[in-house]
């Protein structure tokens, strides 16, 4: 079970894959280094996001804390895959 407080993200559906188990999908588990308008932050995937289009993310909201302002909702992003 994640908390808010997890430092976790959702992948938009299309980069999170169709496996028949979604607890297998290669994805998960994966870490993400998200860079915002207020700094960085290394996220762990680990859900998908049906609605997020292709290359979006859906951060924790103590994630998205550290890159944004929670009252914008919706800001821009630049991630890539990293070591956890």
């Amino acid at each position: 079970t994640n908390t808010e407080a997890d430092l976790i993200a959702a992948i938009n559906a299309p980069q999170y894959g169709s496996n028949a188990n979604p607890n297998q999908a290669e994805v998960c588990g994966k870490c993400a280094l998200v860079k915002g308008p207020k700094g960085e932050v290394k996220v762990a995937i680990t859900d998908r996001c049906p609605v997020c289009k292709s290359g979006d993310l859906d951060l924790s909201p103590a994630a998205f804390n550290q890159i944004g302002d929670a009252d914008e909702g919706r800001i821009s992003i630049s991630w890539s895959f990293v070591s956890c």
